[in-house]
């Protein structure tokens, strides 16, 4: 027991410094772009899920957020918001940026949810329709608010400092767990259990990335660069992986039958195409 705590806290602080330094460049580039993405998001119209889709591949804070909250009043389409929530990679990023030697796993993951939230988001327009309309006062209201949380007000070092201590909590805890697992049921064993080689292991994923907040996209980055999932599976668990931008979704769009709907969606999509990825690779 004592070599596996000192094992992961060995690994933990190998990646901390990259931790803290791709968390510096997010929320120095959030800081120089984040309102004119989300102006730009605001004048989609009919491309909004190309927009969308581009737009929330870059890491930052609350762009999901906003992304509900323009959907709850009106200002994008369904479509556009299902592309945002499938391209956002939530700790994804600075968790793989934080193991040096599987940063180019990035442009895979990144480009394959990009084609995933580009067809996903066409679909869902091109089924269901887009509607918009203005955005009421109280979404933007909303959306300050939740901006402040975000740490928008305490310049670059502050949200940095914070969001490294509490992702680093979380890979620490998820790595010891892991370990612990390997340990006691060895790695054939708990590749069983989550169904590596399954066709229907993305869809167990694409389940666990609907946790609302960053533990879910650490645990599924971390089972995959351990190898207990494969690439299908770190996509459909990363797709439905919004942080908690669904739950932004419940808290200011009043119609559960639509939030369901787009959950629905997320899920759908997500698992067929970690499906369609798992049976081709």
């Amino acid at each position: 027991m004592t070599d596996l705590i000192l094992d992961t806290l060995l690994d933990g602080a190998k990646m901390l410094p990259f931790l803290f330094a791709a968390y510096l460049l997010m929320e120095w580039f959030e800081h120089r772009s984040s309102e004119k993405m989300e102006l730009a998001l605001r004048r989609t119209g009919r491309f909004g899920p190309i927009v969308g889709a581009v737009l929330g591949i870059f890491p930052q804070c609350g762009f999901s957020v906003a992304a509900a909250n323009f959907y709850a009043g009106r200002v994008i389409t369904m479509g556009t918001l299902v592309a945002v929530f499938v391209s956002t990679s939530d700790e994804a990023i600075p968790v793989l940026l934080a193991h040096p030697g599987s940063a180019h796993e990035i442009f895979a993951i990144v480009g394959a949810k990009l084609a995933v939230a580009l067809v996903a988001g066409f679909a869902t327009d091109l089924l269901l329709g887009g509607r918009r309309s203005l955005e009421p006062a109280e979404v933007r209201r909303e959306h300050e608010e939740h901006t402040a949380e975000c740490g928008g007000e305490h310049g670059i070092l502050r949200p940095a400092l914070r969001h490294t201590a509490s992702t680093f909590a979380f890979v620490l805890l998820a790595t010891f767990l892991l370990n612990l697992t390997i340990h006691f049921i060895g790695e054939q064993n708990l590749g069983r259990l989550l169904m590596q080689n399954s066709i229907f292991a993305p869809a167990v994923a694409a389940l666990i990335g609907f946790i609302p907040n960053c533990a879910a996209s650490v645990v599924l980055t971390e089972l995959y660069l351990s190898g207990a999932i494969g690439f299908g599976s770190i996509i459909a668990g990363l797709s439905t992986g919004a942080g908690v931008g669904l739950l932004m979704l419940f808290k200011s769009n009043r119609s559960l039958r639509e939030n369901f709907k787009v959950m629905a969606i997320l899920f759908v999509f997500a698992t067929a195409a970690g499906m369609l990825l798992t049976g081709v690779l």
